[in-house]
């Protein structure tokens, strides 16, 4: 087995089941290579950890069976701009909260080995969403994807903005808002859900667009077919506004239209039977609890 490993470097309380899973992936003589910087971390405490190393541009191919994030759903975020268009299949180790995406306890981390060997588990594909414009977007030049949402939001102000919106080339309506979110199923249980948006199931061919903290009451989410091109048109008070692939930003001069769309490739994440998206949501949502058991 061929794996790939990849931590944020302050999480300190990851090393642990990084060097239990590195122990059991030893029994079965797995290839293991570790994203560069975190391979500093492991190897400053652990001098015996010495493996191939990877980086956003290099090391990474189809060959791998698996990628595994320790962190949060943040860090699997992250993951993806490592992964990208490869096809390699994610899955999240949780070092801290329960998270939707990154759902295997860190005190499990073995059986991430063992019950991938045993066959209990499926591969989901996961939509992206991806930012295109007219004019350069330097900071999205090379990754202009998002697992999670793309978000259109104001900037050094405290005024809302104003968001002409359009589907497939038709007018919906113009949110007067602190900002939209354009939300892929993996990212409803995210941002969006902060904002009101429903819950979907990560196989669903949807999008969502929630307005955030909208003037007008009635401007609810809405959920539209994934083979919609949505543009959009900021105005406002400044110069300028933020749109943001999951957790990477970029300032935009008002006027200037972008287009959102489906990107053309998927993220694999491998959801074990023990560790289900419905049983997760459960567990999150607390779904079923009664506080007066």
């Amino acid at each position: 087995m061929k794996v790939a490993i990849y931590g944020l470097n302050n999480q300190d309380d990851a090393l642990d089941a990084v060097e239990e899973l590195l122990n059991e992936l030893q029994k079965d003589n797995s290839e293991v290579w570790i994203e560069e910087d975190f391979h500093l971390v492991l190897a400053s405490r652990n001098s015996s950890i010495n493996h191939r190393t990877f980086t956003t541009s290099s090391g990474l191919d189809d060959s791998f069976d698996m990628f595994v994030s320790f962190g949060g759903d943040g860090t699997i975020l992250r993951a993806t701009t490592f992964v990208k268009d490869s096809g390699i299949p994610i899955v999240g180790v949780n070092t801290g909260r329960l998270g939707f995406l990154s759902t295997f306890k860190k005190e499990d981390v073995r059986k991430v080995v063992t019950e991938f060997l045993s066959g209990s588990y499926r591969v989901v594909e996961r939509s992206l969403v991806e930012v295109s414009a007219g004019f350069e977007i330097p900071e999205f030049e090379t990754m202009n994807f998002a697992l999670n949402e793309v978000s259109v939001s104001r900037k050094d102000t405290t005024s809302m903005i104003t968001i002409e919106t359009y589907l497939n080339d038709e007018y919906l309506t113009s949110y007067w808002a602190d900002g939209l979110i354009i939300s892929t199923p993996t990212g409803s249980t995210g941002y969006s859900l902060s904002c009101g948006g429903p819950v979907i199931v990560p196989s669903a061919k949807s999008l969502v667009l929630t307005p955030i903290a909208p003037h007008n009451l009635n401007a609810r989410p809405l959920v539209i077919s994934d083979d919609t091109e949505i543009r959009l048109k900021v105005s406002g008070r400044e110069e300028n506004h933020l749109v943001s692939l999951d957790s990477r930003l970029a300032s935009i001069e008002n006027g200037q239209e972008i287009m959102v769309r489906r990107a053309n490739f998927t993220i694999k994440m491998i959801e074990y039977t023990s560790e289900s998206f419905l049983k997760t949501l459960r567990n999150k949502l607390l779904w079923g609890e009664d506080r007066r058991n």
